[in-house]
């Protein structure tokens, strides 16, 4: 062989690794950090409340839950769906409310990847209840409800497990596919970032909030969006609450108490709360009265309006304890300027009765001060 010839073989061997040659080591791929996508709000000082969050915390007074509907693990699963009768019981002077919150429970409706894929047709479900509400000029509060595994709860008979390091992150993909697919509502839609915050997220709370917020943002930049505490939405945790540097926002709290008397023989509970507690003595006004106390003052402080988004007394109580309770509650809140929402319309704690098709009208008078 020539010595161009043995060059040549030389240089094509070494081309292609030949020889013995070590091949190039792979220039590695960095690691994808999933929350780079999901960046906190802009840091800064919470301006306090637009007038358009002013507005809408006003429409939302006199409001009432659409409770045990889609917050069930499925529509229907705990005795109700909502039906047309309910959404015809509200606004265009039709009833006694102009404002739903409904409460929907997506995590159950969604891919149990990262991606979190809302199924289109529940999608679309919830977008039809919401645009019936919207047209008969009703102020709606959609929020998320119920996702278990976010809490660090466990979950319920016919809701699905998803792997721990994808439950924040899935949080967040079905805020951003929500606020996408309500882009267009018009400002009589308010959003709720997610019901009670309570036990693993006392420690995560503020931060994932922010996340949420600013994915809501990048869609519906002046949208209302209402955020409460940790501890269940209670007023007694407003002071960990952190709020962004937004002024489109609501304060929401629970207030349930005296809850041995709100919640006696709830069977949810365990051990239940014993029946026959009556209401209302001075003991049990002055915790009412201790809890709006706290959420009128912090409101006052943070410069922003406070909802509370739930309150309501279990049908196990006596009907003239019940009905107590609820003057004592309007007088108290309205004494102090909150607006508020009733937990709820037509099942355990509800002013209607799905069967007669009718409202309860001690309970209506009570709270709303008329009848029909």
């Amino acid at each position: 062989m020539g010595r161009l010839a043995t060059a040549l073989l030389i240089a094509l061997l070494a081309a292609c690794g030949g020889g013995g040659g070590a091949a190039a080591e792979p220039t590695p791929t960095p690691p994808v950090d999933p929350w780079a996508a999901y960046p906190t709000m802009p840091s800064g000082t919470p301006p306090g409340a637009s007038a358009q969050a002013r507005t809408a915390a006003a429409a939302l007074g006199g409001g009432i839950n659409f409770g045990n509907m889609l917050e069930a693990p499925s529509e229907g699963a705990w005795g109700l769906k909502v039906e047309d009768e309910f959404i015809q019981l509200f606004g265009q002077g039709a009833g006694y409310s102009n404002a739903v919150r409904l409460p929907v429970r997506w995590s159950n409706h969604a891919s149990v990847d990262a991606t979190a894929t809302i199924d289109a047709a529940f999608m679309t479900r919830v977008e039809g209840i919401v645009n019936k509400l919207l047209a008969r000029k009703v102020t709606v509060v959609l929020n998320m409800h119920h996702y278990h595994q976010l809490d660090g709860d466990a979950v319920e008979a016919g809701e699905a497990s998803v792997a721990a390091d994808v439950v924040q992150l899935r949080f967040l993909a079905m805020w951003k596919q929500i606020a996408e697919r309500f882009a267009a509502a018009g400002p009589g839609l308010v959003f709720e970032l997610y019901n009670e915050p309570h036990n693993k997220l006392e420690a995560d709370w503020n931060t994932l909030a922010s996340r949420a917020l600013r994915v809501v943002r990048a869609s519906n930049a002046n949208r209302v969006v209402m955020i409460g505490p940790v501890q269940w939405n209670s007023p007694y945790a407003l002071a960990k609450l952190q709020l962004p540097a937004d002024a489109n926002l609501l304060l929401t709290v629970h207030h349930y108490e005296p809850f041995t008397f709100t919640h006696q023989g709830a069977e949810w509970i365990s051990p239940s709360p014993p029946v026959g507690v009556d209401c209302c003595d001075a003991t049990q006004l002055a915790k009412i009265r201790e809890g709006l106390d706290l959420a009128a003052n912090a409101g006052k402080s943070l410069g922003y309006p406070v909802v509370v988004g739930e309150f309501g007394a279990y049908s196990r109580a006596a009907l003239g304890a019940r009905v107590r309770y609820l003057k004592a509650m309007r007088s108290e809140m309205a004494a102090r300027q909150l607006p508020w929402m009733y937990w709820e319309l037509a099942s355990g704690f509800g002013l209607y009765d799905p069967q007669t098709h009718a409202w309860r009208t001690d309970l209506v008078q009570a709270l709303y001060g008329n009848t029909l």
